[in-house]
């Protein structure tokens, strides 16, 4: 479904990502761990196809992105850290308008609004413009985005920074909601415990490279923070 061959970005002789070989199957959420600068980022947009590879190929559905990139998009959706909405327009309206930019013109407002309802935003928020909204609010507007557009791949780049526990948690479910429904996630993330607790797998990232990789069910909280700060700091 995802998949990383021999990845590599370089930056004026300094290198972001280097080989990195990645597979994400349906239905799993892979955590990728790491420092500022460790490659998540740089990651992510290289499957969104924002920046193009140095070498090496990213896949969605066996499709490259850099060759593809039209195509590709449409399996996709992309919650950044912070989701960018029409802060004038309510939840409703930004739901109808980027669904309409992605093809999706046949829903009714009640499609929409049970899209917004079933990603966990309270039924007298969606006709509240978006400037009133909360981070957590804004991204279940992103989550309702992606279930709208029926999309198999799902990337995220920090998406619980700034969320307080409980927003954090809703936000979880909402993803092991969607990996149920076999929607494959990548979740870049600082979030020890999150990546532990939603997570099916975990990689941990540094200096460009992929130096770790697990399964959750396979360790502890305790167990991910020592191997975590035993890579960080060597």
């Amino acid at each position: 479904m995802l998949e990383a061959i021999k990845l590599t970005k370089n930056y004026n002789g300094t290198t972001a990502l280097d080989s990195l070989d990645l597979r994400i199957e349906p239905g799993e959420i892979y955590c990728l761990l790491g420092a500022n600068g460790a490659g998540k980022t740089t990651t992510i947009n290289l499957f969104l196809n924002f920046i193009e590879p140095t070498s090496g190929e990213a896949l969605i559905k066996g499709l490259d992105v850099t060759r593809n990139s039209l195509e590709s998009k449409k399996h996709i959706a992309y919650i950044p850290e912070q989701v960018n909405l029409y802060k004038n327009l309510t939840g409703l309206e930004n739901l109808e308008y980027f669904t309409g930019l992605a093809g999706k013109t046949d829903y009714s407002k009640d499609d929409l609004r049970r899209f917004l309802l079933d990603a966990g935003l309270q039924e007298n928020a969606i006709n509240n413009r978006v400037s009133t909204y909360s981070k957590g609010m804004r991204q279940k507007v992103g989550i309702a985005l992606a279930t709208a557009k029926k999309a198999e791949v799902l990337l995220l780049d920090e998406p619980t920074s700034g969320l307080d526990p409980s927003a954090s948690n809703e936000f979880s479910e909402l993803l092991t909601k969607l990996s149920k429904q076999g929607v494959a996630i990548l979740m870049a993330t600082h979030d020890l415990f999150r990546a532990k607790e939603t997570g099916t797998r975990v990689g941990i990232m540094k200096h460009g490279k992929l130096v770790a990789e697990m399964t959750t069910d396979e360790i502890g909280h305790a167990d991910l923070e020592k191997i975590y700060l035993e890579h960080i700091r060597n």
